[in-house]
């Protein structure tokens, strides 16, 4: 008798133990435009706190690449939405880097192209396009321990996360960025012409009517300009540390 009410209490300790560790996970949402800074410093913060990343911009880039193999009009939302509405995409972690499957296939490099990266930001901008991949974003992160980056995510995505960061750069840091992430893979494209992109892809995603690029209410600007990436990994860091140290002493 005595053997099961020591057994019991210690399986009730422990579960409380597990959710109160549950409790502190928390969702950390990062937004901001394009080569701001987000995706690489989103990654090394989820490895070190032993979270879960997702970008959602891979997800959009999925949609869009499969529009572009369907031939089908970007600016036809009618007809973007319902191919979306067939379509299943998944991001899974593989140790240090991110996969993006489509209808099952891999196409993590695929949708990095050039001709992704032009159409995503009209084929993000299609309600039934967002509906579908919010839906899924929000069940991926609904347990907590995620690290979320996007343009969005702390304004309708995860508007309740537990650190909301918005991170900016100047166009021209940004385009140089972008030219040597190109670069590295093969392709050249003039540093004026990204100027050029970058501007143009910042004014469509803070203009358009649904879910506009901007800084949800109680984010952290980051200006991550003069910043390296280790910088700004450990100011995000040290913004954990403080939440979850405020956390532990209301529970005291």
């Amino acid at each position: 008798m005595i053997k099961n009410q020591v057994f019991c209490i210690l399986f009730v300790r422990s579960v409380l133990l597990d959710a109160y560790k549950y409790l502190k996970k928390l969702v950390i949402a990062i937004d901001g435009p394009a080569a701001s800074g987000k995706s690489t410093t989103a990654k090394l913060v989820a490895k070190r706190l032993g979270y879960m990343y997702i970008d959602t911009g891979a997800m959009y880039r999925a949609m869009t690449l499969k529009v572009l193999e369907n031939k089908v009009p970007v600016d036809d939302e009618g007809a973007v939405s319902r191919l979306a509405e067939t379509t299943h995409i998944e991001v899974m972690q593989d140790g240090d880097s991110l996969r993006v499957f489509l209808d099952r296939r891999d196409v993590t490099k695929e949708i990095r192209s050039q001709p992704v990266t032009n159409a995503a930001s009209a084929v993000s901008s299609y309600r039934k396009v967002r509906e579908l991949m919010v839906r899924e974003q929000q069940r991926m992160g609904e347990r907590g321990g995620v690290v979320v980056e996007g343009r969005d995510i702390g304004t309708v995505v995860f508007p309740e996360a537990g650190l909301k960061v918005f991170m900016v750069a100047s166009p021209e840091i940004r385009a140089e960025r972008r030219r040597k992430e190109l670069e590295a893979g093969g392709v050249t494209v003039t540093f004026e012409q990204l100027v050029n992109e970058i501007k143009e892809r910042d004014r469509k995603d803070s203009e358009r009517s649904l879910s506009p690029l901007k800084r949800a209410d109680g984010a952290v600007m980051v200006d991550t300009s003069e910043m390296t990436i280790d910088e700004q990994v450990e100011f995000i860091l040290d913004m954990v540390k403080r939440i979850t140290n405020r956390t532990d002493e209301s529970t005291d």
